[in-house]
């Protein structure tokens, strides 16, 4: 399934998080999970998402807190303010803090994939769909989903993309092979896991001519690096 928007989802509920991701993942949202204020916020840094939905009642870092750091910081991300607290106060000191959007809990899904999406589409011209250049000079076009090396579109089946497109995601950081797994092969529950082993062998073969490494990490997972 191709995924045309990355979400940073900052959620302290485990129920929440998972029903969210499942559902607009299923809707063509790819969502990265956290449910740590501190953690978010070093993640946002270490690589921007599309659009950040954002928890406030949250462990280690209260969310306006994670907000006004992260403007402070110069990072520009949209950010859909997600909560209980539900009143007007509440909902001005997001918005003065840097928040594009509100939305209070409970909260319907239809509404909220509409607001996220209208973000994305009015976040910063030259981010949003742009080609990113990663690792030995790959670049992913968000927009198209295609992965260029130089002036080269590489020729990849779907699971090798969606597998070099979540590596690229997080360049220079371990991506737990559980989480491959699940974006090459949503939903397909009579696939083996060892499965993913043969995609990361056939990716590594098509990108042998780039400056692209796809490293192995025992027990921690693939990253992607230049080499």
């Amino acid at each position: 399934m191709y995924m045309d928007m990355r979400l940073l989802l900052v959620e302290d509920d485990a129920s929440m998080r998972t029903t969210l991701r499942r559902t607009l993942r299923n809707r063509g949202i790819e969502v990265d999970l956290c449910g740590d204020g501190r953690e978010a916020l070093a993640r946002w840094q270490a690589a921007p998402p599309d659009v950040v939905l954002l928890d406030l009642t949250l462990p280690g870092m209260d969310g306006l807190l994670v907000l006004e750091e992260a403007r402070r910081a110069g990072l520009a991300t949209p950010v859909l303010i997600l909560t209980a607290r539900g009143t007007v106060g509440d909902r001005i000191i997001g918005l003065n803090t840097g928040a594009d959007d509100y939305l209070p809990k409970p909260f319907d899904l239809d509404e909220l994939e509409a607001r996220l999406r209208a973000l994305h589409r009015r976040a910063p011209a030259g981010r949003a769909g742009a080609a990113e250049t990663g690792p030995g000079g790959l670049a992913w076009d968000r927009e198209s989903g295609a992965i260029h090396w130089r002036d080269e579109i590489l020729e990849l089946a779907p699971r090798e993309a969606a597998l070099l497109q979540a590596l690229l995601a997080r360049p220079g950081h371990a991506v737990p092979k559980e989480r491959l797994f699940e974006l090459v092969f949503p939903g397909e529950a009579d696939v083996q896991y060892e499965a993913i082993e043969v995609v990361v062998y056939r990716l590594r073969r098509k990108i042998a001519h780039t400056g692209a490494k796809l490293v192995t990490l025992r027990g921690l997972g693939y990253l992607l690096k230049s080499g």
